[in-house]
């Protein structure tokens, strides 16, 4: 009997499934896993997630054999070892989002806006915001506009190419990330895959 290795088993968390194998999200939910972006699920094993949905152990077995199935014919998954280049990342803010920015960090006594995609949100990804004082070792600082934003490495690679824009509507007032890189979002636009 052949055994082929499993990228993802029982023991697998979800958030680092979600993060790893953003194709996984499709057949997760169309298994009725549909909490793969709630605030819970990242720190679940898939198991204990396949468990609270009533899976049985068969069905598991099954739902696994699935998900590395997508994994490994999918032609367009790549391996987390690749390297990101860094040195060409850019992020596009505009001159309203800067203008917002500026006034936040002086509110607050801040030097920058931190901008972080975390696994999470109903399509897989979110994104996280927040006023920072410091950039850590790993961080990308971007200098734009006369401000800065700090972002860490794995989130700069996923936001390579985006714009921030600040939006004031009647919906509410936020800021706004036009991902090119996304390959779906919610209809809320606040989490991506």
């Amino acid at each position: 009997m052949e055994q082929t290795m499993q990228l993802i088993t029982k023991e697998t968390i979800i958030g680092d499934i979600v993060e790893n194998y953003p194709e996984t999200i499709e057949p997760l939910m169309e298994m009725g896993v549909h909490c793969v972006g709630c605030h819970v699920s990242p720190y679940e094993t898939l198991e204990g997630g396949f468990k609270g949905h009533g899976m049985t152990d068969e069905e598991i077995n099954k739902a696994l054999k699935k998900l590395n199935g997508v994994i490994k014919n999918n032609p367009n998954n790549k391996s987390q070892k690749e390297e990101f280049d860094f040195s060409n990342a850019r992020l596009n803010v505009t001159d309203k989002a800067a203008r917002k920015i500026k006034e936040l960090i002086k509110q607050e006594k801040k030097k920058g806006l931190r901008i972080s995609v975390v696994p999470g949100g109903c399509s897989g990804f979110k994104y996280g915001m927040e006023l920072s004082d410091d950039a850590s070792e790993n961080d990308v600082i971007i200098e734009e506009k006369g401000i800065k934003i700090f972002l860490d490495k794995p989130s700069m690679a996923k936001l390579d190419g985006s714009n921030v824009d600040f939006v004031d509507s009647l919906q509410g007032a936020g800021f706004k990330i036009e991902n090119p890189k996304a390959t779906k979002s919610c209809g809320c636009g606040n989490s991506f895959r």
